[in-house]
């Protein structure tokens, strides 16, 4: 077909996706091409803005590395993620307890028996002892669940962003007893900025967002005959829970840490002695039935150097101190600190400052 205008250009590219075999591909595409070229006549989109348009995907492509996933960062930073979680799993009558994967889940963590520590290297802050109970939506428990866990260091880096860190620290694979319960001992973790130095940063300068996440801990649950969910448990007073910067906090994930003093552990390792203030986390996770499978892993390998150096130190033209308002006072954000404190997490000076 002879192009004539620009109509009939979008009716000229659905009509070449008529031939596809596979009817839900065929409309993937004609809604993808439809919304992409009203997209382009609404903005009126420039010759100039499409070039750079261009750039910024292969710049998420090209920054997307065995150890880190640009473009799964890009989808949480616009809503995509959160939005295809909320339309895929469960009702309004029987919700379930589905999140975010993130895009620092690796495949194959260690296989390890209920109430062990998943701290493989030193990794100060405080004991955190977790215990999990997954339940089906009439509230049956589920047993012989796979349950991968893990979350980031009190300073904010995973594992496969920080080469210090011993391989799968701060990760472990459970499995839910008879009660559909499992435990496993950690160490608190904080919240962190999500990397800022590709488009996903340059996304969020230009609309002066925070890059900042809530403390959250992972898991993705896993058993055959129910659908598997990834979930992240976010930290009741988290200041962030109203500003995370992928969108991911919903109510029936944030959950409350307890903090003990002068109690025993439950639980403590023989050769380590619980004897600081120590936090506790409970949480039940709520899977439906339907299609056990596994994602894709965003990541498959550690940073041959700490992935996040760049972002403790941006370049001053990238430093930018974000302002925003949270429980009536002004906090005053800089990206370069990696988190920001709870007690017994480690301090990193003045970048945290209430005005």
């Amino acid at each position: 077909m002879i192009v004539k205008d620009e109509l009939q250009l979008t009716e000229a590219v659905l009509a070449e996706t008529e031939r596809a075999d596979d009817p839900r591909l065929a409309e993937i595409v004609q809604a993808l091409v439809r919304h992409l070229h009203d997209f382009a006549r609404e903005v009126r989109l420039t010759e100039a803005e499409f070039d750079a348009s261009l750039s910024i995907v292969a710049r998420l492509g090209q920054l997307t590395t065995p150890s880190h996933n640009e473009v799964r960062l890009m989808a949480g930073s616009l809503g995509l993620s959160t939005l295809v979680c909320l339309m895929n799993n469960g009702t309004e009558e029987a919700p379930t307890s589905a999140n975010l994967l993130g895009p620092f889940w690796r495949q194959g963590s260690p296989v390890m028996s209920n109430g062990d520590s998943i701290v493989r290297s030193r990794t100060e802050g405080p004991p955190l002892f977790f215990t999990g109970t997954v339940v089906d939506t009439a509230g049956r428990p589920v047993a012989g669940a796979e349950i991968d866990v893990w979350h980031a260091s009190p300073i904010g880096l995973y594992e496969n962003q920080d080469p210090d860190q011993a391989e799968w620290n701060l990760r472990g694979k459970f499995f839910t007893d008879d009660a559909g319960v499992f435990r496993f001992r950690s160490v608190r973790p904080s919240g962190y900025p999500i990397p800022v130095t590709g488009p996903v940063g340059d996304l969020l300068a230009a609309l002066d967002r925070h890059p900042f996440r809530p403390a959250h801990v992972h898991a993705l649950v896993y058993k055959p005959g129910y659908k598997t969910i990834a979930s992240q448990i976010y930290s009741h007073d988290d200041p962030m829970l109203d500003t995370d910067a992928q969108f991911g906090v919903t109510g029936p994930l944030i959950a409350s840490y307890v903090r003990h003093q002068g109690e025993p552990a439950p639980d403590p390792d023989v050769d380590v002695d619980v004897d600081e203030p120590w936090y506790s986390l409970d949480y039940t996770f709520v899977v439906e039935p339907g299609e056990a499978w596994l994602p894709t892993p965003p990541v498959t390998a550690k940073a041959e150097t700490r992935i996040a150096d760049s972002a403790l130190s941006i370049p001053n033209t990238r430093l930018i101190a974000y302002q925003f308002r949270l429980n009536r006072q002004m906090v005053h954000l800089d990206m370069r600190a990696t988190s920001y404190p709870h007690e017994g997490a480690p301090r990193l000076g003045p970048e945290w400052r209430a005005g």
